[in-house]
C-alpha cells in the first residue's frame, strides 16, 4: 500500500493522540481503583499493564501491523490470569481457550497474507480481504444465533441466582447487552485473525455498545469517576476503530487489484 508523506504524518500524529489518550484513561482508572479499600496492588498493576498492552494492540491492529498479535498475546495472557485469580471462570475460559489461541492463528494468517515484522518504509504489506455476500450471510446468522444462545444461558444463570436469593431481580436488557458485546467480540476476533476488513464494523458496534453502557452508568452516578474514565476510554477505542476502518478499506482495496 503506497502512502503519501502527508498521510503517514497524519497516521503518526493520530496514533500518538490515541495512544496518549487511552493511556491517560488507563492510568486514571488505575489510580482511582488503587485508592479503594481491599485492593491487591500487584494484581491491579498487572491488570493495568495488560490494559496498556491492549491499547498498543488495538492501535497496531488498526494500522495492519502484525506485531499486534504479540501485544495481544500479552494482553490476553494477563487477562486470563486476572480472571482466574478473581474466580470469573467464564471469562477465564473464553480468554484461555479462545482469545489466546487466536493470537497464534492471527499471526499465522497475517504472515500468509504478506504481513512482516519488518515491513519497510511503506508500513505493513498485509493483503487484507473482504467478505463475500455468502460470508456476510453466514456471519450475520452466526452472530444472531450466538447472541440468542448466550442470552438464554445468561438468563438461566440469573434465574437460578434469583431462586437462590442471591439477586433481587433480573435485568434482561443488561443480559442482552452483555450477550451482544461478548458475541461481537468473538466475531471481531475471528475477522481480525483472518484479516477481513469487516472486523472494523464489528469493533465499531462493540465500542458504541460500550459507550452506551458507560454513559448510562455516568448518568446514574454508578461507579463515580471510574465510569467516566471508562466512557472516555471507549470513546478513544471508537476513534481508533474508525481510523482502522479507513486504513483497512485501503488495504483491502489494494489487495483486490
Amino acid at each position: 500500500m503506497m502512502t503519501s508523506v502527508k498521510e503517514r504524518r497524519f497516521n503518526l500524529a493520530f496514533n500518538i493522540f490515541l495512544v496518549t489518550g487511552m493511556l491517560l484513561a488507563v492510568t486514571a482508572t488505575t489510580i482511582f481503583k488503587v485508592q479503594q479499600p481491599g485492593v491487591r496492588t500487584f494484581m491491579l498493576l498487572l491488570a493495568a499493564f495488560g490494559s496498556v498492552m491492549g491499547v498498543v494492540n488495538t492501535v497496531m491492529s488498526a494500522n495492519g501491523n502484525i506485531l499486534t498479535f504479540l501485544f495481544g498475546f500479552i494482553d490476553v495472557l494477563i487477562g486470563t490470569i486476572v480472571y482466574f485469580d478473581n474466580g470469573i471462570m467464564g471469562n477465564f475460559a473464553l480468554h484461555a481457550f479462545y482469545f489466546l489461541p487466536m493470537q497464534f492463528i492471527g499471526f499465522w494468517q497475517w504472515s500468509k497474507r504478506g504481513a512482516k515484522v519488518h515491513s519497510g518504509d511503506e508500513g505493513s504489506h498485509l493483503k487484507a480481504r473482504r467478505l463475500t455476500g455468502r460470508q456476510w450471510a453466514w456471519l450475520a446468522a452466526g452472530i444472531v444465533a450466538g447472541i440468542v444462545a448466550l442470552y438464554l444461558i445468561l438468563l438461566y444463570v440469573d434465574v437460578a441466582k434469583l431462586s437462590a436469593g442471591k439477586i433481587e431481580s433480573i435485568d434482561k436488557p443488561k443480559i442482552l447487552l452483555d450477550a451482544v458485546v461478548m458475541i461481537l467480540n468473538i466475531a471481531g476476533q475471528v475477522l481480525m485473525s483472518l484479516a477481513f476488513m469487516e472486523q472494523w464494523y464489528i469493533w465499531i458496534l462493540v465500542n458504541i455498545s460500550s459507550i452506551s453502557l458507560w454513559s448510562v452508568a455516568v448518568m446514574n452516578g454508578a461507579g463515580s469517576g471510574n465510569a467516566a474514565v471508562m466512557l472516555i476510554k471507549y470513546i478513544f477505542y471508537l476513534l481508533n476503530s474508525l481510523n482502522g476502518l479507513r486504513i483497512w478499506l485501503s488495504l483491502s482495496r489494494d489487495a483486490s487489484k
